[in-house]
């Protein structure tokens, strides 16, 4: 009972440290569009997403009941084999976690935890340990529609704005207004990664608290102090981490405008909570991705970094199997040695912590370096120096273009007709001259204007 309550104190600081980690891995990229459009300043951002994802925390645990009593058969699992199998997952989900944040690749927190605690699951339990069909269900097919329902959102959502404030077009701060919109837009997808990544750490604790006894497996909803302590660590972690998105001003983002940062926000706003109020464990960096990605290609002529989004994509991919690869060498260490696997996990956990923190100090993250996540899907669409014309636009355009035309050649004709009309009177002043003089010479009376003429064209003859 000793080591099992050892085991269960060592899962609940893990599952904290791999909250906090979550914070600034995942959380900062709320703050990272409207920091690129100038509509926060950063330390007002990073303060706003802390307090928020606070907040967040405590109105749903929907996400948090899928992880305690839906992808792992916990009530088949006998405690004393399935808590080291928890301690396994953890440290494959924050191993992963660390070396992505470390590296900049992009990844996700979410399925790093769900991939960590499957694999260790796997291993120490077998297949009949995982109800596969909650895992399809709740995390593969919100993995897959999310983030595509968020970028059609983002997409149809930037054209309206664009369409709406169609003249603008030719003023660069005519849709500065969207500016201020982008702070309750971005303040709310932080309220909504409260409620949803947060519960997932409070789940992995509840169903460690089970698995001893120590909470009912009919109570589904985990106890007050495990809102609280998940909500305030993943609020630390926000602030503490939230610089890495001020990078965003100089990476990938730096073209959104605030129309596109507007509607992407709105639309990974709206495609979290409803996610959270079903229950499903989404990765709110691949949904916020999506938005960037849709309102990008929302703008007018703009193209897809095709090189790019699957790049991405491949990370995105690789997350859940990697962790999963993790967890299962950690849950095999437990498996062979038992008690001395559960130390073993631990010191190895450690070195690797302690070992990517200095590594990350040689390299270190500041105002001057940060970057988020969500700055790479940026990087995946193509926008144009200067905002192509619209249909109706074009038409005008060649209109006036046609008519400007038309004027130039009635100028033209003018012109030509002022200045035949001016060679015609100066022949005529040069026959009525030579007339003149001939009759001068001659002494005879002067002609007439109509004889010079007409002595005029008898001399051209």
């Amino acid at each position: 009972m000793e080591t099992a309550a050892l085991i269960v104190v060592l899962v609940i600081l893990l599952a904290l440290f791999f909250d906090f980690t979550n914070g600034f891995h995942d959380t900062a990229n709320a703050m990272a569009t409207p920091i690129a459009t100038g509509a926060l300043k950063p330390k007002t951002a990073v303060l706003l997403a802390a307090v928020l994802n606070l907040v967040g925390a405590f109105l749903s645990t929907e996400v948090s009941k899928t992880v305690s009593h839906g992808i792992i058969r916990e009530d088949t699992i006998q405690g004393d084999v399935f808590l080291p199998m928890i301690f396994a997952g953890l440290i494959g989900a924050i191993t992963w976690n660390m070396l992505t944040w470390l590296l900049g690749l992009p990844s996700s927190s979410s399925h790093a935890l769900f991939g960590g605690l499957i694999g260790a699951t796997l291993v120490g339990v077998g297949v009949g340990g995982i109800d596969f069909g909650m895992v399809l269900s709740k995390i593969i097919l919100p993995a897959l529609i999310a983030p595509l329902t968020a970028g059609i959102i983002a997409f149809a959502a930037t054209k309206l704005a664009y369409s709406i404030t169609r003249r603008y077009d030719g003023k660069p701060d005519g849709r500065d207004g969207f500016r201020w919109g982008q702070i309750f837009t971005s303040s709310l997808v932080a309220l909504a990664h409260g409620t949803n990544d947060a519960q997932k750490t409070m789940g992995v604790i509840t169903l460690a608290l089970i698995t001893v006894g120590w909470q009912n497996s009919e109570q589904a909803d985990p106890y007050l102090w495990v809102i609280i302590a998940c909500a305030v660590t993943i609020a630390l972690g926000t602030y503490l981490g939230g610089w890495r998105i001020i990078r965003t001003l100089g990476k990938g983002l730096t073209d959104v405008k605030p129309a596109q940062g507007f509607s992407a926000e709105s639309s990974t706003a709206a495609t979290i909570l409803a996610s959270s109020a079903f229950g499903f464990a989404l990765s709110t960096t691949q949904v916020a991705s999506g938005s960037v990605i849709g309102s990008g290609l929302g703008r007018r002529g703009s193209t897809v970094r095709w090189r790019t989004a699957g790049r991405i994509a491949i990370g995105w991919l690789l997350t859940l199997p990697a962790a999963g690869a993790v967890g299962a060498l950690a849950a095999l260490l437990i498996t062979w040695l038992g008690n001395w696997g559960i130390a073993i996990d631990t010191v190895l956990a450690l070195a690797v912590i302690i070992g990517l923190f200095l590594r990350s100090r040689k390299d270190a993250v500041t105002h001057a370096n940060a970057m988020s996540d969500v700055a790479e899907s940026g990087l995946a669409i193509e926008q144009p120096d200067t905002t192509p014309l619209t249909r109706r636009q074009q038409r005008i355009a060649d209109a006036k273009a046609e008519a400007k035309v038309r004027a130039e050649a009635r100028e033209q004709v003018k012109v030509q007709a002022k200045a035949e009309a001016k060679a015609k009177a100066e022949a005529k002043a040069d026959a009525k001259a030579k007339a003149a003089k001939k009759a001068a010479k001659s002494g005879e009376p002067a002609k007439t204007i109509e004889d010079a003429d007409t002595a005029s064209r008898e001399e051209s003859k």
